[in-house]
């Protein structure tokens, strides 16, 4: 972990046991801006058979009750003062919660953001990502070659109808993920801010076809 960076504690957690991940392959999700760490667990039920699982909260909580991973930005730059900090705290989480099983986070939007800066960053070792509505920060950063190498396979879902992640955004994010992994791709017309059925089939395909259950 990089000194210089204070980490943002990980609040709180739910998964399906209270002593936490009991060694299985595990997925991560990553809940998104103003949301909590209940929002993602009822997509584990339709993510197929063998899968641990465990949410997380975002550290820094919002007057509405719910929390982020760091401020919202209008088209302007990351913070990444927030970003790094929430980054060093979830892989501090990870590091004091598992047992080198396999993990793929699952990220809504802004988690989506936090599944690319686990696999951007390296130090915890992630087998794959899933990306539902999310985006990606598109500054160049100097692991960025060691990802392009490793192409860890991800999965980029999100519609053609959101009223919060503007086309740009995620025309850039698709563009990093087809350079630097080994992406699978998905636009759903009409889809809104959501996850759909029909994405939830689509990612219970790419976790069944990564081979780890």
């Amino acid at each position: 972990m990089t000194s210089a960076i204070t980490p943002a504690p990980i609040p709180a957690a739910v998964g399906p046991r209270e002593s936490g991940p009991d060694g299985r392959p595990l997925l991560l999700f990553i809940h998104g801006f103003g949301s909590n760490e209940r929002d993602l667990p009822s997509l584990a039920e339709n993510l197929g058979e063998g899968w641990d699982w465990i949410s997380v909260r975002a550290p820094y909580p919002l007057v509405s009750g719910g929390a982020a991973w760091f401020p919202l930005s209008e088209g302007g730059p990351y913070d990444r003062g927030a970003i790094d900090a929430s980054l060093a705290g979830l892989e501090e989480f990870i590091e004091a919660h598992t047992s080198g099983q396999p993990i793929v986070p699952i990220g809504f939007s802004q988690g989506g953001l936090m599944v690319t800066e686990l696999l951007r960053s390296g130090r915890i070792a992630i087998n794959a990502g899933v990306i539902l509505s999310g985006f990606v920060d598109p500054e160049p950063r100097e692991s960025d070659a060691r990802l392009r190498e490793k192409r860890p396979k991800v999965f980029f879902g999100r519609g053609t109808a959101d009223p919060l992640i503007d086309e740009e955004r995620f025309d850039t994010t698709e563009r990093w993920v087809r350079e630097y992994t080994d992406a699978t791709v998905k636009v759903y017309q009409g889809l809104a801010h959501a996850v759909s059925h029909e994405e939830i089939l689509d990612v219970r395909e790419f976790l069944d076809d990564l081979g780890l259950v």
